[in-house]
Protein backbone atom coordinates (compact mmCIF):
# COMPACT_ATOMS: atom_id res chain seq x y z
CA UNK A 1 0.00 0.00 0.00
CA UNK A 2 1.47 3.33 -0.80
CA UNK A 3 1.95 6.45 1.85
CA UNK A 4 -0.49 8.36 -0.52
CA UNK A 5 -2.97 6.01 0.50
CA UNK A 6 -2.60 5.32 4.03
CA UNK A 7 -2.73 9.39 4.37
CA UNK A 8 -5.96 9.64 2.74
CA UNK A 9 -7.38 6.74 5.02
CA UNK A 10 -6.11 8.67 7.66
CA UNK A 11 -8.34 12.21 7.17
CA UNK A 12 -11.34 11.80 8.93
CA UNK A 13 -9.00 11.20 12.19
CA UNK A 14 -6.89 14.57 11.27
CA UNK A 15 -9.84 16.34 10.27
CA UNK A 16 -11.17 16.03 14.23
CA UNK A 17 -7.81 16.39 15.75
CA UNK A 18 -7.26 20.13 13.91
CA UNK A 19 -10.83 21.05 14.52
CA UNK A 20 -10.58 20.11 18.33
CA UNK A 21 -7.32 22.17 19.00
CA UNK A 22 -7.93 24.72 16.88
CA UNK A 23 -11.20 25.98 18.21
CA UNK A 24 -9.63 28.08 20.85
CA UNK A 25 -7.18 29.98 18.69
CA UNK A 26 -9.67 30.64 16.64
CA UNK A 27 -11.99 32.16 19.32
CA UNK A 28 -9.04 34.38 19.70
CA UNK A 29 -8.85 36.19 16.54
CA UNK A 30 -12.61 35.86 16.12
CA UNK A 31 -12.36 38.56 19.19
CA UNK A 32 -9.54 40.47 17.57
CA UNK A 33 -11.53 40.59 13.69
CA UNK A 34 -14.76 41.63 15.97
CA UNK A 35 -12.95 45.23 16.64
CA UNK A 36 -10.52 45.32 13.29
CA UNK A 37 -12.83 43.90 10.66
CA UNK A 38 -10.77 43.89 7.40
CA UNK A 39 -11.50 45.40 4.14
CA UNK A 40 -9.93 43.38 2.50
CA UNK A 41 -8.56 39.56 2.69
CA UNK A 42 -5.02 38.63 0.79
CA UNK A 43 -4.30 34.79 0.43
CA UNK A 44 -1.03 33.90 -0.24
CA UNK A 45 0.30 29.85 -1.37
CA UNK A 46 1.63 27.93 -3.98
CA UNK A 47 0.69 24.55 -5.24
CA UNK A 48 -1.90 22.25 -3.72
CA UNK A 49 -2.10 25.26 -1.14
CA UNK A 50 -2.80 27.25 -3.59
CA UNK A 51 -5.67 25.18 -4.42
CA UNK A 52 -6.71 25.64 -0.89
CA UNK A 53 -6.22 29.00 -0.96
CA UNK A 54 -9.29 29.29 -4.14
CA UNK A 55 -11.86 27.53 -2.08
CA UNK A 56 -11.16 29.87 0.62
CA UNK A 57 -11.69 32.68 -1.67
CA UNK A 58 -15.02 31.62 -2.85
CA UNK A 59 -15.80 30.50 1.08
CA UNK A 60 -14.97 34.20 2.30
CA UNK A 61 -16.55 36.43 -0.49
CA UNK A 62 -19.54 34.27 0.25
CA UNK A 63 -19.96 34.17 3.30
CA UNK A 64 -18.39 37.30 4.65
CA UNK A 65 -19.35 39.97 2.16
CA UNK A 66 -15.31 40.93 2.24
CA UNK A 67 -13.54 40.83 -0.70
CA UNK A 68 -10.72 38.61 -1.63
CA UNK A 69 -7.71 38.79 -3.29
CA UNK A 70 -5.03 35.64 -4.31
CA UNK A 71 -1.49 37.15 -4.36
CA UNK A 72 0.22 37.19 -7.02
CA UNK A 73 3.77 36.95 -5.20
CA UNK A 74 5.84 37.94 -8.23
CA UNK A 75 5.18 41.40 -7.77
CA UNK A 76 7.11 41.44 -4.51
CA UNK A 77 9.80 38.61 -5.51
CA UNK A 78 10.39 40.15 -8.84
CA UNK A 79 8.83 43.32 -9.52
CA UNK A 80 9.91 44.58 -5.63
CA UNK A 81 6.54 46.32 -5.70
CA UNK A 82 5.32 48.27 -2.61
CA UNK A 83 1.29 47.96 -1.43
CA UNK A 84 -0.15 49.57 1.21
CA UNK A 85 -1.43 46.84 3.73
CA UNK A 86 -3.57 48.34 5.94
CA UNK A 87 -6.65 47.38 6.83
CA UNK A 88 -6.19 44.22 5.43
CA UNK A 89 -6.24 40.19 6.62
CA UNK A 90 -3.47 38.55 4.56
CA UNK A 91 -3.49 34.84 5.21
CA UNK A 92 -0.38 32.40 4.00
CA UNK A 93 -0.83 28.59 3.52
CA UNK A 94 1.78 26.38 3.23
CA UNK A 95 1.93 22.85 3.98
CA UNK A 96 5.85 23.07 5.29
CA UNK A 97 5.69 26.58 5.79
CA UNK A 98 8.86 26.72 4.21
CA UNK A 99 7.61 28.16 0.78
CA UNK A 100 10.20 31.18 0.40
CA UNK A 101 8.14 33.57 -1.80
CA UNK A 102 4.82 32.85 0.14
CA UNK A 103 6.94 33.94 3.34
CA UNK A 104 8.31 36.93 1.31
CA UNK A 105 4.80 38.09 0.88
CA UNK A 106 3.52 37.31 4.77
CA UNK A 107 6.70 39.38 5.85
CA UNK A 108 6.36 42.53 3.42
CA UNK A 109 2.53 42.48 4.12
CA UNK A 110 3.57 42.25 8.09
CA UNK A 111 5.83 45.35 7.44
CA UNK A 112 2.96 46.85 5.52
CA UNK A 113 0.52 47.00 8.29
CA UNK A 114 -1.38 43.85 7.70
CA UNK A 115 -2.80 41.63 10.29
CA UNK A 116 -0.83 38.31 9.17
CA UNK A 117 -2.27 34.79 9.64
CA UNK A 118 -0.62 31.05 8.89
CA UNK A 119 -1.93 28.05 8.24
CA UNK A 120 0.24 25.25 7.97
CA UNK A 121 1.56 21.39 9.44
CA UNK A 122 4.88 22.24 11.07
CA UNK A 123 4.83 24.61 14.10
CA UNK A 124 8.04 24.89 14.20
CA UNK A 125 8.60 26.63 10.17
CA UNK A 126 9.77 30.15 9.04
CA UNK A 127 5.72 30.98 8.52
CA UNK A 128 5.17 30.09 12.40
CA UNK A 129 7.38 32.26 13.42
CA UNK A 130 6.44 35.63 10.98
CA UNK A 131 2.10 35.11 11.07
CA UNK A 132 1.08 37.30 14.23
CA UNK A 133 -1.76 34.16 14.31
CA UNK A 134 -1.05 30.49 13.74
CA UNK A 135 -3.38 27.71 13.15
CA UNK A 136 -1.70 23.71 12.47
CA UNK A 137 -3.33 21.69 10.72
CA UNK A 138 -3.12 18.47 12.93
CA UNK A 139 -2.34 15.55 9.81
CA UNK A 140 1.22 14.74 11.42
CA UNK A 141 4.06 13.92 9.17
CA UNK A 142 3.12 13.70 5.47
CA UNK A 143 5.39 11.24 4.16
CA UNK A 144 4.17 11.08 0.47
CA UNK A 145 5.10 14.15 -1.79
CA UNK A 146 1.74 13.96 -3.03
CA UNK A 147 -0.20 16.45 -0.32
CA UNK A 148 -3.92 15.12 0.90
CA UNK A 149 -4.86 15.40 4.34
CA UNK A 150 -3.02 18.33 4.54
CA UNK A 151 -5.02 20.08 1.85
CA UNK A 152 -8.10 18.73 3.53
CA UNK A 153 -6.83 19.95 7.08
CA UNK A 154 -6.58 23.73 5.20
CA UNK A 155 -9.95 23.63 3.56
CA UNK A 156 -10.84 23.13 7.48
CA UNK A 157 -9.34 25.72 8.56
CA UNK A 158 -10.37 28.28 5.66
CA UNK A 159 -13.68 27.33 7.50
CA UNK A 160 -12.61 28.34 10.63
CA UNK A 161 -11.36 31.44 9.87
CA UNK A 162 -14.83 32.06 7.79
CA UNK A 163 -16.11 31.56 10.94
CA UNK A 164 -13.49 33.79 12.92
CA UNK A 165 -15.02 36.67 10.52
CA UNK A 166 -18.78 36.56 11.50
CA UNK A 167 -19.70 34.19 8.99
CA UNK A 168 -22.84 31.70 9.76
CA UNK A 169 -20.50 28.75 9.57
CA UNK A 170 -22.33 26.42 12.24
CA UNK A 171 -19.41 24.34 14.53
CA UNK A 172 -21.45 21.85 14.58
CA UNK A 173 -21.60 21.13 10.32
CA UNK A 174 -18.19 21.46 10.85
CA UNK A 175 -18.20 18.60 13.24
CA UNK A 176 -19.70 16.11 10.88
CA UNK A 177 -17.20 16.60 8.64
CA UNK A 178 -15.02 14.02 9.87
CA UNK A 179 -18.35 11.49 9.41
CA UNK A 180 -18.92 12.40 5.90
CA UNK A 181 -15.10 12.38 4.85
CA UNK A 182 -15.71 8.59 6.79
CA UNK A 183 -18.74 8.05 4.40
CA UNK A 184 -16.51 9.15 1.35
CA UNK A 185 -13.71 6.64 2.51
CA UNK A 186 -16.07 3.51 1.53
CA UNK A 187 -16.27 4.46 -1.67
CA UNK A 188 -12.50 3.16 -2.37
CA UNK A 189 -13.15 -0.19 -3.48
CA UNK A 190 -15.97 0.76 -5.83
CA UNK A 191 -12.82 3.30 -7.17
CA UNK A 192 -10.28 0.82 -7.24
CA UNK A 193 -12.76 -1.32 -10.15
CA UNK A 194 -13.35 2.19 -11.80
CA UNK A 195 -9.64 3.03 -11.78
CA UNK A 196 -8.78 -0.19 -14.41
CA UNK A 197 -10.91 1.52 -16.83
CA UNK A 198 -8.46 4.57 -17.02
CA UNK A 199 -5.41 2.81 -16.95
CA UNK A 200 -4.09 4.23 -20.50
CA UNK A 201 -5.89 7.44 -19.67
CA UNK A 202 -3.19 10.18 -20.86
CA UNK A 203 -5.44 13.07 -21.06
CA UNK A 204 -8.22 14.20 -19.67
CA UNK A 205 -10.13 17.64 -18.02
CA UNK A 206 -11.84 18.18 -14.70
CA UNK A 207 -14.49 20.07 -13.91
CA UNK A 208 -15.71 21.92 -11.27
CA UNK A 209 -17.82 25.04 -9.98
CA UNK A 210 -18.04 27.37 -7.33
CA UNK A 211 -16.96 26.04 -3.81
CA UNK A 212 -16.05 22.77 -5.73
CA UNK A 213 -13.43 24.37 -8.77
CA UNK A 214 -10.58 24.12 -5.94
CA UNK A 215 -11.26 20.55 -6.27
CA UNK A 216 -10.99 20.13 -9.75
CA UNK A 217 -7.74 22.20 -9.74
CA UNK A 218 -6.40 19.79 -7.03
CA UNK A 219 -7.69 16.11 -8.74
CA UNK A 220 -6.03 17.53 -11.58
CA UNK A 221 -3.00 18.74 -9.87
CA UNK A 222 -3.14 14.90 -8.20
CA UNK A 223 -3.23 13.51 -11.85
CA UNK A 224 -0.87 15.15 -13.05
CA UNK A 225 1.82 14.77 -10.79
CA UNK A 226 1.26 11.10 -9.53
CA UNK A 227 -0.35 9.40 -12.47
CA UNK A 228 1.74 11.47 -15.51
CA UNK A 229 -1.97 12.53 -17.04
CA UNK A 230 -2.03 15.60 -18.42
CA UNK A 231 -4.97 16.78 -17.21
CA UNK A 232 -6.82 20.38 -17.75
CA UNK A 233 -8.79 22.18 -15.20
CA UNK A 234 -11.87 24.41 -15.48
CA UNK A 235 -14.75 25.74 -14.24
CA UNK A 236 -17.72 24.87 -15.84
CA UNK A 237 -18.40 28.17 -17.35
CA UNK A 238 -14.93 28.44 -18.13
CA UNK A 239 -14.44 25.43 -20.28
CA UNK A 240 -17.40 26.55 -22.48
CA UNK A 241 -16.01 29.34 -23.37
CA UNK A 242 -13.76 27.37 -25.32
CA UNK A 243 -12.17 24.47 -24.10
CA UNK A 244 -14.65 22.16 -24.81
CA UNK A 245 -14.08 22.28 -28.39
CA UNK A 246 -11.23 19.39 -26.98
CA UNK A 247 -14.10 16.54 -26.34
CA UNK A 248 -14.50 13.78 -28.87
CA UNK A 249 -15.80 11.00 -28.41
CA UNK A 250 -15.21 9.23 -25.70
CA UNK A 251 -12.52 11.38 -23.85
CA UNK A 252 -12.63 11.25 -20.31
CA UNK A 253 -14.11 14.14 -18.18
CA UNK A 254 -14.44 13.68 -14.41
CA UNK A 255 -16.74 16.54 -12.57
CA UNK A 256 -17.98 17.44 -9.35
CA UNK A 257 -21.45 17.78 -8.87
CA UNK A 258 -23.04 18.50 -5.80
CA UNK A 259 -26.73 20.01 -5.82
CA UNK A 260 -27.39 23.78 -5.04
CA UNK A 261 -27.08 26.40 -7.06
CA UNK A 262 -24.19 24.83 -8.90
CA UNK A 263 -25.96 21.93 -10.46
CA UNK A 264 -28.44 23.42 -13.07
CA UNK A 265 -25.45 24.87 -15.25
CA UNK A 266 -23.61 21.53 -14.28
CA UNK A 267 -26.30 19.58 -16.05
CA UNK A 268 -26.80 21.53 -18.58
CA UNK A 269 -22.93 21.43 -20.02
CA UNK A 270 -23.43 17.29 -19.06
CA UNK A 271 -26.17 17.39 -21.49
CA UNK A 272 -23.19 18.68 -24.14
CA UNK A 273 -20.88 16.45 -23.21
CA UNK A 274 -23.45 13.49 -23.40
CA UNK A 275 -24.11 14.48 -27.24
CA UNK A 276 -20.56 14.50 -27.74
CA UNK A 277 -20.10 11.23 -26.54
CA UNK A 278 -17.84 11.88 -23.59
CA UNK A 279 -17.06 9.45 -20.89
CA UNK A 280 -18.47 11.27 -18.22
CA UNK A 281 -17.53 10.37 -14.19
CA UNK A 282 -19.23 12.35 -11.73
CA UNK A 283 -18.56 12.95 -8.24
CA UNK A 284 -21.99 13.60 -6.30
CA UNK A 285 -23.34 12.15 -3.18
CA UNK A 286 -27.26 11.43 -2.12
CA UNK A 287 -28.36 15.09 -1.52
CA UNK A 288 -28.32 15.34 -5.41
CA UNK A 289 -30.39 12.16 -6.21
CA UNK A 290 -30.36 13.47 -10.34
CA UNK A 291 -26.58 13.51 -10.21
CA UNK A 292 -26.70 9.89 -10.18
CA UNK A 293 -29.01 9.62 -13.28
CA UNK A 294 -26.99 11.24 -15.29
CA UNK A 295 -23.15 11.43 -16.49
CA UNK A 296 -21.61 7.83 -18.04
CA UNK A 297 -20.42 6.93 -14.57
CA UNK A 298 -20.46 7.89 -11.22
CA UNK A 299 -18.55 7.81 -7.79
CA UNK A 300 -21.80 9.00 -5.23
CA UNK A 301 -20.92 9.25 -1.39
CA UNK A 302 -23.01 7.10 0.48
CA UNK A 303 -24.04 10.05 2.63
CA UNK A 304 -26.67 13.30 2.04
CA UNK A 305 -24.58 16.13 2.91
CA UNK A 306 -26.67 18.55 4.20
CA UNK A 307 -26.95 21.57 6.85
CA UNK A 308 -29.66 24.17 7.97
CA UNK A 309 -28.25 27.27 7.57
CA UNK A 310 -28.73 30.03 4.96
CA UNK A 311 -25.58 29.45 3.47
CA UNK A 312 -25.64 27.27 -0.13
CA UNK A 313 -26.32 24.06 -0.02
CA UNK A 314 -23.03 22.48 -1.09
CA UNK A 315 -20.82 24.72 1.45
CA UNK A 316 -19.49 21.39 3.19
CA UNK A 317 -19.08 18.89 0.06
CA UNK A 318 -15.52 20.11 -1.00
CA UNK A 319 -13.86 18.07 1.89
CA UNK A 320 -15.65 14.77 0.91
CA UNK A 321 -15.90 15.41 -2.45
CA UNK A 322 -11.59 15.31 -3.01
CA UNK A 323 -11.51 12.15 -0.92
CA UNK A 324 -12.66 10.16 -4.21
CA UNK A 325 -10.82 11.97 -6.65
CA UNK A 326 -7.53 11.46 -4.39
CA UNK A 327 -8.27 7.89 -4.37
CA UNK A 328 -8.70 7.57 -7.95
CA UNK A 329 -5.57 9.42 -8.40
CA UNK A 330 -3.62 7.16 -5.76
CA UNK A 331 -5.47 3.47 -7.73
CA UNK A 332 -5.21 4.89 -10.96
CA UNK A 333 -0.67 5.27 -10.01
CA UNK A 334 -0.79 2.03 -8.72
CA UNK A 335 -2.91 0.52 -11.87
CA UNK A 336 0.06 2.08 -14.40
CA UNK A 337 2.83 0.88 -11.72
CA UNK A 338 3.68 4.08 -10.76
CA UNK A 339 4.73 5.34 -7.08
CA UNK A 340 2.95 8.09 -6.25
CA UNK A 341 4.93 8.62 -3.31
CA UNK A 342 7.70 9.54 -5.11
CA UNK A 343 6.83 11.63 -8.14
CA UNK A 344 9.72 12.38 -10.63
CA UNK A 345 11.34 15.68 -10.64
CA UNK A 346 9.64 16.93 -7.43
CA UNK A 347 10.18 17.18 -3.81
CA UNK A 348 8.29 17.84 -1.02
CA UNK A 349 9.45 21.69 -0.04
CA UNK A 350 9.22 23.37 -3.68
CA UNK A 351 10.99 27.17 -2.89
CA UNK A 352 10.50 29.97 -5.43
CA UNK A 353 11.04 33.11 -6.10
Amino acid sequence: MSLMLEEIRQQPAVLDRTLRRELKPIEKLKRRLEKERPRLIILVARGTSDNAAQFGRYLLEICTGIPVSLSAPSIFTLYGATLDFREVLVVAISQSGESTDTNLVLERARERGALTCGITNEPDSTLSRLAEHVFLVHAGKERSLAATKTYTGQLLMLYLAAYALGALVNLDDLRRLPAWAEAALRVEKEITGAAIRYRFMDHTVVVGRGLNYSNALEFALKLMETCYVVAERFSSADFLHGPIAIVESAFPVFLFTPGGVTWQPMRQMLDRLREMGADTMLITDRANPEAARVGSRRLCLPVKITHDSPLPAEVYTPIPYIIPAQLLAASLAAEKGLNPDRPRSLTKVTRTL
